[in-house]
């Protein structure tokens, strides 16, 4: 089926390659409320089964580079074409040097790109996809990689230690006459709202409790969304799919209702359910494993958010050329399905839990 895509600057944009990454170790949530004598039920409540947990020798730029990789297969492109690299996360590995410019390295982008680590909580990511697509749409540079990837620290003992988890998500961004998606519109929603923060030599990051569901993750993603529908003059009805962000199993689907979104149309909750929450891998982690299974003339609504607080939307249209390159790399579902189970001693020495003191 043809969806006849409306006319905006982004639509002169679009995904040539996808790729994702997510470390083969799991934590059962049980196996984390059992270590602090939480209760289970209540943790049952986020929807989320287990999450995946960065290996020791892994962090935001290795699986940053491994989803970069995926995503130049499925584009098809020699990396030297890539003009700009934007690396988004909130744990990267480096205080003060860019990650960007280490993948852009090690896949042979370099020396003539632009290259650039960006941060907005978990919406760092779909900053650099903005960009990216204002850079390709003005014929600034051919092609862009986008990187979202993170560690997702969390206070040990803490909430955000059930969902807080590690994966990466990238995508090729070149002329929407080689897309396999097209972006048809964007909005944004930003605000000055402190849901969530890490202040500077804090290990950890600090939250609002409730205050991150209400005046942050759900004012930010309606703000968006309405905005694109209004910008656009498209409704609910005229979308196939819709990705949320998503840090639990549960806001995605409350986001949905407010919006008027059916149940069914909110995908794919395996992702969150199965891995947790990858924050700049989350939503784009989603809508890469769409993109490894959806029919072309699909339209996908993309909706990250970031605390601090903001939401771009996305409207998103498949075309045919996603047929012929969704067996060129590993898929979302390949990384699910492989796993291997730790317990929290384990976990606590892959995170860096425990400190040595003295020599």
């Amino acid at each position: 089926m043809k969806i006849l895509i409306r006319i905006f600057p982004e639509s002169k944009a679009g995904i040539i390659g996808w790729g994702a990454y997510i470390p083969i170790y799991r934590i059962k949530v049980e196996e984390i409320a059992g270590m602090w004598g939480n209760d289970l039920e209540s943790i049952k409540g986020l929807n989320v089964e287990e999450k995946s947990v960065a290996g020791i020798d892994e962090d935001a730029i290795t699986m940053g580079y491994e989803a970069a990789k995926n995503a130049i297969k499925r584009a098809l492109i020699n990396p030297k074409q890539i003009e700009a690299v934007f690396f988004g996360s909130e744990s990267k590995p480096y205080a003060v040097k860019p990650s960007a410019t280490v993948i852009a390295d090690a896949l042979g982008i370099t020396p003539t790109t632009m290259a650039s680590d960006l941060e907005f909580a978990c919406r760092a990511g779909s900053e650099g996809i903005r960009a990216s697509i204002g850079l390709v749409s003005s014929q600034m540079v051919n092609y862009a990689l986008v990187i979202g990837s993170d560690t997702a620290q969390a206070n040990p003992g803490d909430v955000l230690e059930y969902t807080a988890s590690s994966g990466a998500a990238a995508f090729v961004i070149g002329p929407s006459n080689e897309a396999v998606a097209v972006f048809e519109a964007s909005y944004t929603y930003v605000t000055d709202t402190t849901d969530f923060w890490r202040r500077s030599l804090s290990p950890y990051p600090l939250h609002g409790e409730a205050f991150t569901g209400d005046p942050a993750y759900f004012d930010h993603i309606v703000g968006a969304v309405k905005g694109l529908l209004n910008k656009t003059g498209l409704k609910v009805e005229d979308f196939d799919y819709a990705i949320f962000h998503q840090p639990n199993g549960k806001f995605p689907l409350r986001v949905a209702e407010k919006l008027g979104f059916p149940k069914e149309k909110v995908f794919p909750s395996i992702v969150v359910n199965k891995i947790g929450n990858t924050y700049n891998g989350s939503a784009l982690l989603g809508l890469s494993k769409i993109l490894d299974s959806v029919d072309p003339g699909k339209r996908i609504l993309v909706a990250p958010f970031g605390s601090g607080a903001g939401s771009d939307a996305y409207s998103i249209v498949t075309t045919d050329k996603i047929k012929n390159k969704r067996d060129l790399a590993k898929k979302v579902s390949d990384y699910i399905e492989k796993k291997t189970y730790i317990n929290y001693s384990t976990y606590s020495r892959y995170r860096n839990l425990i400190k040595k003191i003295g020599v």
